[in-house]
């Protein structure tokens, strides 16, 4: 069988199929009794895995690379096939996330599987993140713990500061009403920007004596599950130096941008305590 793939990769074709190799490797084991180990060649369930944060770095900008650039080989770092050409799964085969993990390939999953785009710096904050409950747990974390990681963390968060209302006047600058809930307290304030975020943004530092700089903004529509929603990034700068990240996501984009700022203002908050 590894001489037969051995053959396959260099572009020959020994008439031999293996495009389920998990099915083949679950039949060998029953048949014989005699267990594949995980890094056998071709059929062991850990032949593709990278746990390296620099291997799955390479692996992702490969994968990257070759999706922007319409490749006709397969050419990827740390990968001699394809993995799906013998049955296999980039998501659960390729890329698995442990305390060793990088930004890279945690990025590159909630891609893949979620349809989340991170920021760079957001990614290498999430990652952080990641790794810390990997090596709490003493595990791996599949892809479904990941997502529920980054969801619990960062996204739609109200844990001191919410919002049950908010109206947006335009008269050459954009002026907002909003009804903020300050730790279950009710507070009616405004504020003024030139855009509807950065009216939004005015209201929070003046009325909740807060200060934050260097707020970064990027978007992107939610292509895995519901197309109709959008995602938000948002990441501000506490006096310290110390970058808070926030996430929303909504059906409505002005929606999902307020939705981060306040994710990020509440993680900031959470962390110095500052109303």
């Amino acid at each position: 069988m590894t001489l037969a793939l051995n053959l396959y990769s260099h572009g020959v074709d020994p008439g031999l199929h293996f495009e389920n190799m998990p099915e083949v490797v679950e039949q060998y084991e029953e048949a014989t009794r005699m267990k594949v180990y995980e890094r056998q060649p071709y059929g062991g369930k850990l032949v593709f895995a990278a746990f390296s944060g620099s291997h799955q770095d390479a692996i992702a900008k490969g994968m990257k690379w070759r999706e922007e650039s319409d490749c006709g080989r397969w050419s990827v770092p740390y990968l001699l096939i394809d993995p799906k050409d013998i049955g296999r799964e980039y998501e659960g085969d390729v890329i698995r996330i442990n305390s060793q993990s990088g930004k890279g390939g945690i990025g590159y999953l909630l891609e893949q599987k979620f349809g989340l785009d991170l920021p760079k710096k957001m990614r290498e904050d999430f990652g952080y993140r990641v790794k810390s409950v990997s090596d709490h747990q003493h595990k791996e974390l599949m892809p479904e713990e990941i997502k529920d990681i980054f969801v619990k963390e960062y996204v739609n968060l109200e844990t001191a500061l919410g919002t049950s209302d908010y109206h947006f006047q335009h008269n050459g600058s954009f002026h907002v009403a909003l009804a903020l809930t300050v730790r279950g307290e009710r507070r009616d304030v405004v504020g003024e920007g030139n855009g509807r975020l950065d009216a939004v943004n005015d209201a929070l530092q003046k009325n909740l004596g807060i200060s934050y700089s260097n707020l970064t903004y990027t978007e992107h529509a939610l292509e895995v599950g519901s197309k109709s929603q959008a995602v938000s990034y948002i990441g501000i700068t506490a006096p310290g130096g110390t970058v808070y990240w926030g996430c929303g996501i909504h059906n409505d984009i002005i929606n999902s941008s307020i939705k981060a700022l306040f994710s990020a203002v509440n993680r900031m908050n959470d962390a110095e305590h500052l109303f």
